[in-house]
């Protein structure tokens, strides 16, 4: 009885402030002669903030249409716009700009959702050695991180070199499929001084804080690096939690300045890397059986930065400023 009287009160309080909350909507539009579309575009400035908070009220809304935007095809974006202005009876010609945010914001959130079905797609496609295009990327992969060093055999224990566990990298990949190969080639080819480096690292790790008998000890044992492509590998399956999870919507709305693609993703793979090796040797596990623990330790700290409106986790990467400014 105790549960019903609390599910019924929790159910009345829930229509209390749905009802409150319309009510207050349309009391502050009378006031101010805008709906929340517009104040949301005047009075909050372009990113994440701004694109999530017209998500989050196109979502919220009462009507099917305003709440079915969110999902059409990216070329029906300007008609959809147009549906909206309409159907909140804002005239285009006293407000040009809101049109313009409008757009902008729902390039954002529909090709976010497009960059979701990309990524799953490559995912789900699996290594195939009968492929020549998968073996060209695998082979332009040992390219740009050893290009001193000839690949002797397609078959080989040279894999082991870049972070491989067998002499058949195809096994790998199953996990991820071909995002995990299109992510490090990606690092490898567009980052590939750090790509080179963060492998050199992740075979001879340098800790300068360790006492020499403590370095020669791990020096021994290797117990301090990791396999650089089997990180890579994981590290792709961490930031595409993030994506699918909806986490990476504030740094994509704010580095993006319309749609969101996949080289944005991959360029955030890159940053993810980077970042994941500092907190690596800042963590200086004692084993490679600590690798679970500091991939979730780092996961959160990711999570967290994600949670400020106003991060971007890698700006270096951001598109033209003045598309930013709409």
């Amino acid at each position: 009885a105790s549960s019903f009287a609390r599910m019924f009160v929790q159910v009345c309080l829930y229509f209390y402030c749905k009802c409150l909350w319309r009510c207050l909507k349309f009391v502050v539009r009378k006031l101010t002669g805008q709906c929340e579309l517009q104040r949301i575009c005047y009075n909050t400035k372009p990113g994440a903030a701004r694109t999530m908070k017209i998500e989050a009220s196109l979502k919220g809304s009462k009507s099917k249409r305003l709440q079915t935007s969110v999902n059409v095809h990216p070329d029906a974006i300007e008609k959809t716009v147009d549906d909206i202005m309409e159907l909140k009876r804002i005239n285009p010609d006293i407000n040009p700009q809101l049109g313009v945010s409008l757009q902008a914001c729902l390039l954002q959130i529909v090709g976010y959702r497009s960059l979701i079905a990309e990524v799953e797609k490559l995912r789900r496609e699996p290594y195939d050695s009968e492929n020549p295009q998968h073996e060209e990327m695998l082979l332009k992969l040992w390219k740009c991180l050893k290009p001193n060093s000839p690949l002797k055999a397609r078959i080989s224990k040279q894999w082991c070199e870049i972070g491989f566990q067998g002499d058949d990298p195809k096994t790998d990949f199953r996990g991820m499929g071909l995002l995990g190969l299109y992510n490090l080639v990606y690092f490898a080819e567009w980052d590939t001084e750090i790509a080179q480096q963060v492998l050199s690292d992740s075979l001879h790790p340098k800790y300068s804080q360790l006492s020499k008998a403590e370095w020669e000890k791990k020096k021994f044992d290797k117990a301090i690096g990791y396999s650089f492509a089997i990180v890579g590998i994981n590290i792709t399956d961490l930031a595409y939690n993030l994506l699918v999870s909806g986490a990476l919507k504030t740094h994509f709305y704010n580095v993006a300045p319309e749609a969101p693609t996949l080289t944005h993703f991959q360029q955030t793979f890159c940053y993810l890397m980077h970042e994941f090796h500092k907190f690596w040797i800042d963590e200086d596990p004692l084993d490679i059986m600590e690798f679970n623990r500091v991939r979730e330790k780092f996961y959160k700290r990711i999570l967290k930065q994600l949670q400020n409106p106003e991060m971007a986790l890698c700006p270096h990467f951001a598109a033209s400023e003045s598309l930013i400014n709409m």
